[in-house]
């Protein structure tokens, strides 16, 4: 089994930012991608960002405001969330998809931007 415990979400003004992270806990499992998503309520849960080996994409809506990347050893995923705005928003959700072994979610973490 694999856990995903995420981190640093919360409440911030429009413009500020925020780093979410992702660690990923258990035996016997390899990463093969990660993503980070996010639900808003009332509406379907969206992909924001993700990481494959070296490749990262990402959501028009957060281009150039938000950074994914990973750190191997730490079996972690961050998301740096610059320039927030108020539709941004949401329970933010982070994806490990493991070779061999599906893939599992994050509990869910709120990010609130005031305006």
């Amino acid at each position: 089994q694999v856990q995903l415990v995420e981190s640093g979400g919360g409440l911030v003004q429009a413009g500020g930012s925020l780093r979410l992270s992702c660690a990923a806990s258990g035996s016997g499992f390899l990463i093969k991608a990660w993503g980070w998503y996010r639900q808003a309520p009332g509406k379907k849960r969206e992909l924001v960002a993700a990481i494959i080996s070296g490749s990262t994409n990402y959501a028009d809506s957060v281009k150039g405001r938000f950074t994914i990347s990973r750190d191997n050893a730490k079996n972690t995923v961050y998301l740096q969330m610059n320039s927030l705005k108020p539709e941004d928003t949401a329970v933010y959700y982070c994806n490990a998809d493991t070779y061999r072994r599906g893939g599992y979610w994050g509990q869910g973490t709120q990010v609130t931007v005031s305006s």
